[in-house]
């Protein structure tokens, strides 16, 4: 991509925290607004319990703003956070570490799960755009990543790094794993890797990724096999889980079990994305809204990442294919993107491939920044008021 700049210095993690902190604030302040006045924008769908947690009443003006984001998963992450895992329910597919650091945190701020994962989220995100800004300084220049940090944090889904979700934890460890291997600290780089595979099942995109990254190292100092080791050690991540799985409840499958709960089958990739578009285009359905939603912003990241088919380094290259392809290959059939929309909002390596494009003239900033802003409000409106937003 971009060369880059010659420095007088090498890349300090503190070197990003103004422009993290300003984006930051700024979208925070802008999600609380929102949710002010979100209950008067559109008509509230009903909301949905799940077993052991009670769907939060909408609230109305500021009294409402502190749950506003307590909607869909959120619900189980809250359930598992206090009262852990049932068998046959589905809970399985959600992974640990994220409700396993709300409780640790819940414990801390007497009791109050939702306040800890409100914390928990919040502060994950801020240190995501830190670690972003340092991670895209060392692999282009600085001006990119001022516009990474701003569009990863304005993306259509981003309020969901807000929300009691793991999307902002498990971005956060992804890129610390990302950033240790840059700079050559593969035990680090492997405990990251796989506490992000603890935390989302597509941290597994994470072990290729960093494989890549240790190849590519052939030649320098040291054996290149302890790091090829260090980036398979990511997968610690999911069998930990699965081996809980297996001595507390028998059924050391159940997170793979638990997708047929939620109906996703295996499909080829390339047929859900069509599938997808045939929806989106009304074919089958009467109201194609959701689908034209979901393919407009999947659609997004999916160009991105093909336009940086050649320019993005292989690693990041090879983790952002790997993040697509998992969530293609088992989709929910009557919605084949149902949650990609969520799910691509962690693949910064696709915001790389936008921000060098303004950096180079290739695409309007302006225009990315006033179509992402206006997707967010609109999404995270609908997602306030219990639409189908997930």
């Amino acid at each position: 991509m971009s060369d880059r700049p010659s420095r007088t210095h090498a890349p300090r993690l503190r070197d990003g925290l103004r422009p993290s902190l300003i984006t930051f604030v700024a979208v925070r302040i802008g999600l609380i607004v929102l949710a002010a006045f979100a209950t008067g924008l559109f008509p509230a769908r009903d909301a949905v319990s799940v077993p052991g947690w009670i769907a939060p009443p909408i609230g109305h003006g500021w009294h409402g703003v502190f749950a506003a984001l307590e909607r869909q998963d959120a619900l189980w992450f809250l359930r598992i956070a206090t009262t852990g895992y049932a068998a046959g329910d589905g809970s399985a597919a959600f992974f640990p570490l994220y409700p396993l650091v709300i409780r640790a945190v819940s414990w801390i701020v007497g009791g109050h799960p939702l306040l800890a994962a409100t914390l928990v989220s919040n502060l994950s995100f801020l240190g995501s755009l830190l670690v972003l800004y340092d991670l895209t300084v060392r692999e282009f220049s600085e001006g990119n990543a001022r516009k990474t940090v701003v569009y990863v944090a304005i993306f259509p889904t981003a309020f969901f790094f807000f929300a009691p979700y793991s999307e902002s934890l498990f971005l956060l460890l992804s890129l610390v794993a990302f950033r240790q291997a840059r700079r050559d600290r593969w035990t680090s780089a492997a405990a990251a890797g796989a506490l992000a595979a603890l935390t989302r099942s597509l941290g597994v995109a994470l072990a290729p990724a960093l494989i890549v990254m240790a190849l590519e190292r052939r030649g320098e100092r040291g054996h290149v096999w302890p790091r090829v080791a260090a980036g398979t050690a990511v997968l610690l991540g999911p069998l930990a889980y699965l081996g809980w799985w297996g001595v507390a409840h028998g059924d050391a499958l159940a997170p793979i079990h638990a997708q047929a709960h939620w109906q996703r089958t295996a499909t080829f990739p390339l047929t859900t994305l069509w599938n997808a578009v045939r929806l989106a285009a009304g074919h089958g359905v009467r109201d194609p809204g959701y689908w034209i939603i979901d393919v407009l912003v999947v659609g997004v990241v999916i160009v991105a990442v093909a336009a940086g088919w050649r320019r993005l380094p292989p690693p990041s290259l090879a983790y952002a294919l790997g993040s697509l392809l998992i969530p293609l290959s088992y989709p929910f059939p009557p919605r084949p993107l149902l949650s990609m929309p969520r799910f691509v909002a962690v693949i910064f390596p696709a915001f790389w491939v936008l921000a060098d494009g303004a950096e180079r003239h290739r695409v309007p900033h302006t225009a990315i920044v006033a179509s992402f802003a206006g997707g967010f409000s609109l999404l995270a409106v609908l997602f306030m008021n219990w639409w189908h937003i997930f």
